[in-house]
Order: structure tokens, then sequence, then C-alpha cells
């Protein structure tokens, strides 16, 4: 299939973080674009602001009429299967492909760096893309959130010219990233994750095993340590595999300083050591990625002064570490952590920076089953705060599990204060509580609380 030359092409869930990179890449390409989301949010307005129409009904009656022999039907598992679309197209023959199948199909005939990871691959995507734009690289990138340099999540080339090499974020969910043609790729991290689709976590295993096993013969694998040791080396033949790891591993950061804006560190590799570089994305867990992105860069022929200027230039994405306010005494930070490990690297890197202030953090879990799977493990992560606050679930494409709620994380917390509050009581329990260092983590609509706290630290809210 020539996807340039389609007419139309209709998105089920549209405004999805994924979907909606792929929608704006046909946009670019000149063809109609179209579709629909359960509800309008930030991204969907501005969707429509560039001129792809969305509506939010789920009916017949909002459908454009689509071609059938020119037109391709876009669709995410995060769409109930009773959609009334989604069951009209099954069931009247039109084309209809997984947001995953058409990113495959963009990307296999360009020179692709693949992200994966169960954490950190948006970030490390997003730090890639930015380092091999600042290289001087004609990139196209397929990113997981919103970039800061570049307020959006597709990068596309200057100048409508081709692309030389494609980021993408290789999303293990529904075993997406099986369908990519790597020829570089980066796994951040293989924790438990996603037990509602995988069963139990060496299924997961097998599937990021799968996913590099399609790396590119003449390819390279950049791989986190303790990743790597989940894994059976011998799997993968005589793959040009390199480690990396904040310490211990062929490549890894040496002389951390953590800052309150920003980290320094220096990069050492097997042949190039870069020193004090700086990171203007605080985190731990940040420098280890950018390990991962420099090492790419470094693979692929950029200079170390392009990566020193590329790193120093970097804003990050949008919910990784955004330092939404920070005056006065008062911090608030704001991120998407949903998961154990990521809350637990989120909140230790917090603390480095602010190891004599009070850290209050609000948080939504994601998903009742991640809550079931990995419960004692949330209250041992959120436990690194002196305060917790926890809103209700977060349910996304799931429906109530029996006995699952947000209560359920409160006694195995050891924090001094812990408490359940609904959306109204937050502002006031703050007001009367005054955080020294405000955080908010989780993946669902949490991120519609941001700009009201962002307002209340100012002092703006009303």
């Amino acid at each position: 299939m020539n996807l340039k030359s389609l007419h139309s092409v209709y998105f089920l869930g549209i405004g999805g973080i994924g979907m909606s990179a792929i929608a704006r890449w046909f946009a670019h390409q000149g063809i109609a674009v179209s579709g629909y989301d359960r509800t309008s949010s930030a991204l969907t307005q501005q969707l429509e602001q560039e001129g792809i129409k969305v509506h939010y009904e789920d009916s017949l009656a909002t459908l454009p009429e689509l071609d059938k022999v020119n037109s391709l039907v876009v669709w995410t598992p995060a769409i109930p299967a009773d959609s009334v679309q989604l069951n009209h197209f099954r069931q009247n023959g039109y084309l209809l492909k997984k947001r995953s199948e058409v990113l495959g199909m963009i990307t296999a005939g360009y020179q692709t760096v693949a992200v994966a990871g169960t954490h950190g691959k948006t970030s490390t995507s997003a730090l890639v893309a930015h380092l091999l734009n600042e290289g001087g690289l004609n990139v196209t990138a397929f990113l997981g959130g919103i970039t800061q340099n570049f307020n959006t999540n597709l990068l596309l080339p200057d100048n409508n010219s081709e692309a030389s090499v494609v980021v993408v974020e290789a999303d293990e969910f529904d075993r997406s990233f099986l369908t990519l043609h790597p020829n570089i790729a980066v796994v951040t991290s293989m924790d438990p994750d996603h037990l509602d689709i995988y069963g139990d976590a060496d299924e997961l295993l097998k599937s990021f095993s799968d996913f590099i096993n399609l790396i590119d013969k003449k390819g390279k694998l950049f791989i986190q340590k303790n990743a790597f040791e989940r894994l059976n080396r011998n799997n993968f033949g005589s793959l040009d595999l390199e480690l990396y790891g904040l310490s211990g591993a062929a490549i890894q950061a040496l002389d951390i300083q953590s800052g309150i804006r920003s980290f320094e560190f220096t990069y050492s590799g097997k042949d190039q050591r870069l020193e004090k570089l700086v990171l203007p994305v605080p985190g731990f867990h940040n420098v280890e990625n950018a390990l991962a992105a420099i090492s790419v860069a470094l693979e692929l022929g950029i200079d170390a002064k392009s990566i020193r200027k590329g790193l120093e230039s970097y804003k990050g994405v949008k919910r990784r570490f955004e330092i939404r306010y920070q005056q006065n005494g008062r911090v608030y930070i704001d991120d998407y952590a949903h998961h154990p490990e990521e809350i637990k690297a989120f909140l230790g890197s917090v603390k480095a920076m602010y190891p004599d202030s009070k850290l209050t953090v609000l948080f939504q879990p994601h998903l009742f089953s991640r809550t079931k799977d990995f419960a004692a493990e949330f209250s041992e992560s959120l436990s690194i705060a002196e305060e917790v606050l926890l809103l209700d679930i977060y349910p996304a494409r799931e429906l109530p599990i029996e006995g699952v709620t947000s209560q359920m994380l409160l006694p195995a917390i050891t924090s001094g204060s812990k408490t359940v509050l609904g959306r109204e009581e937050v502002i006031p329990f703050l007001e009367k509580n005054q955080p020294e260092i405000l955080v908010t983590i989780g993946a669902g609509d949490i991120d519609r609380m941001v700009e009201p706290l962002t307002k209340w630290m100012e002092g703006n809210y009303e």
C-alpha cells in the first residue's frame, strides 16, 4: 500500500498522543484527515486549529464520506469493543489498520531508531530526535509526548526534504512495537507492566526479546544494564550491543552533580568521553536516558560539539519532570510517572534536589489492573514523600475491579500524612497545609489539574 496516495484517513481515538502524531504526518502529506475522540482536550483542539476535523460523538451521523478504495481507518485498542463506528467499519469492508501497523508501514523505508522500554522511552526518544536534529540530520520523529523545544509530538525535516532518519517511540502495549523495523534500537527498561495484556512478567520479557530480534543484523542495540540482565544474551546471536547505566556499564555517567534546574555529568563510553555535560532536565533517570541518546547520536556520526550544544538547549517533554513553579521557597513539578519504578526514580530525584524540604505528592493511579498488580510497590514508592494525596483510580480502557480502589494503597504507605481526596478537595487541602515541594504524578486526566494548580501556586487561582 502506498500511504501517500490515499485520499483520506480517519482516526478512531485521534486524541491519543501516538495517534495524533500519525494524523499530523498524513495531514503533512496533503491527505484529508479527520477523526473521533471521546472528549475534547488541548491536543484535539490543537489538531482542529491545524485543519484536522475532530468530532466527539461515537455515531454514524458524524462520520465523513469515506471512499472504501482510497481511504484508511486507523484505530487504537483503547477504543471500546462496542464502539458504534469501529463496528460499522468492520462490518462494511473498510480498510482497518491498528496505529502500530501504520507506524510500521510509515517507517519501513527509512533508517529507523526505535526506543523501547516500560518507562523512559518518551524522554529518551525526544532527546535522540533533538540531538540528531541539532547535529544536522533530516529527522522525522513520532513521539509519545509534546516536546518543549518544538511544541509537538511529530518532528518533520525542514523545507519538506526527505528524512534521513526516523526516530520512533516503540510501545510495548499490545505488542505494538513488533511491527517496527529498527536499524538502531534502545531498550531503557523492562519492569513488569501491562500484565492485563501479557499475563506475567516472563511473557513481557519474551516480547522484548522478539523486538530485539527485529533489529537489522547490521544494526545496533543500546540496552540499560539492568534490563539486559533480565534477558538471555544467547537469543540475539552476533547482534552488536552495548550496555549503559549510571554506573557499572560500558557506557556510564561519571561525576554527576545534581542541581535545581539541571544536572551535570561526564559521558564515558567505550571510545568516547565527553566532560562536564549540562542537561537542563533534572533527574538521575534523565541522566541515564541521556546516556542512551548520546550513544545513538555518536553512532550516527554527530560530533561532540553538536551533542554538547544539543544537550544544553534541550527543554524536555511536557509532563516529564516539568518544573511548573519555583519561587519564594516553593516548588511545583508535574510528571507522567504511573509505574512504581517511575515513581521511585522521580521522587528520589526530587528528594535529592530538595533534601531539606517537605515533599507532598498528589498521585492519580492509572488502571484498576495495574493498581491491583502493584499495590505494594506503589505504596513503597509513594512513601518517599512526607505527604501523600491520592485521587481515585483513572480507569482508561477498564471496568472497575471489585475491591480495587486508591484507598487500598493507604495502609502500606509509611508517610506521616496520607489521604484520599476528591478533585474539589485538593486545593482547599493545599490552602490549609501549604506544601513546600508539590508534585503531581499520573497518566490519567490529572493533567487537567496542572494549570489550576500552577495558578494556585502563583497566587492567581480563583
